[in-house]
């Protein structure tokens, strides 16, 4: 394992950095902000210079201040999504192999359901009903996404639970609890892991579309999808403001995907190595 890590390839290294400092962007948003978040500190649209590195926005704030506000809303309301859809979908999915019979019906046939409904239509219907705070955001982002961890999580933890292995412990007596956290999660971290970097990416894209349709996140605060709503108007007039956090987005997405890449190919080789 130690070997793979050194061995890892210049795009992964890459992505892994990049992918590093906009997290410590987000985190120290404050302390590097040029000017506060909602601040109007120049005219409409200032092209870029010493003061503004990326000039102003649509009314004169500095747009490189609210790219890392924004950048840090993006990547904490993704990142709790994420790490919310990932926990109920794969505790579900676990659940329903190991429980079996109705259990697994029931559940199956509920994330079906809940999978039939085109997903930004589901949340535009319950954004369009219930204020888009931030709590809201993440709960109605991480129930959508849970369904396709379940899946995933099924489908990993069926071929598992089916191993000499997990029949040892039914045939000693453990229980369901055992069987879940000590044999098939530790088995099923490898797909789960790779998947993890993937749902990331996917929710920075579902909130910052939700932001530019004007049901995310909403003023003062801003996240990059509501930066590039807000100066899409530029475009017209030849004005780049609302391609600075498109470019943001597209760069996380990138780099996130390198690692993700990496991860699913050194577990493969892991898997291979040890076959």
């Amino acid at each position: 394992m130690i070997q793979a890590v050194r061995k890892m390839p210049l795009s992964a290294l890459a992505g892994l950095v990049i992918t590093l400092l906009f997290f410590l962007m987000a985190l120290s948003a404050p302390l590097i902000a040029p000017y506060g978040l909602g601040e109007v500190v120049g005219k409409v649209w200032e092209p870029s210079s010493a003061r503004f590195w990326l000039g102003t926005d649509n009314i004169g704030r500095d747009l490189l201040s609210r790219m890392i506000y924004g950048g840090r809303t993006t990547i904490f309301i993704a990142s709790a999504a994420t790490l919310i859809s990932f926990t109920i979908g794969s505790v579900l999915g676990f659940t329903a192999v190991v429980m079996g019979g109705w259990c697994d019906v029931l559940l199956s046939r509920f994330v079906d359901l809940i999978m039939s409904i085109p997903g930004l239509i589901f949340a535009l219907v319950i954004l369009s009903v219930v204020p888009a705070t931030i709590l809201v955001l993440i709960l109605v982002m991480a129930f959508l996404d849970a369904t396709r961890v379940y899946r995933l999580s099924r489908s990993v933890a069926e071929s598992i639970y089916a191993m000499d292995y997990v029949e040892a412990a039914k045939l000693r007596g453990e229980g369901t609890g055992w069987i879940v956290l000590r044999e098939i999660l530790p088995n099923a971290l490898s797909p789960l892991v790779s998947e993890l970097g993937l749902r990331f990416i996917f929710m920075v894209l579902y909130l910052s579309t939700l932001s530019f349709l004007g049901l995310g996140i909403q003023p003062p605060s801003t996240d990059w999808g509501a930066i590039v709503k807000e100066n899409s108007d530029g475009l017209v007039y030849g004005i780049t403001a609302a391609l600075a956090p498109a470019i943001a987005i597209a760069t996380l997405a990138i780099s996130v995907n390198l690692v993700a890449d990496w991860v699913l190919s050194l577990t493969t080789s892991l898997k291979g190595g040890r076959s």
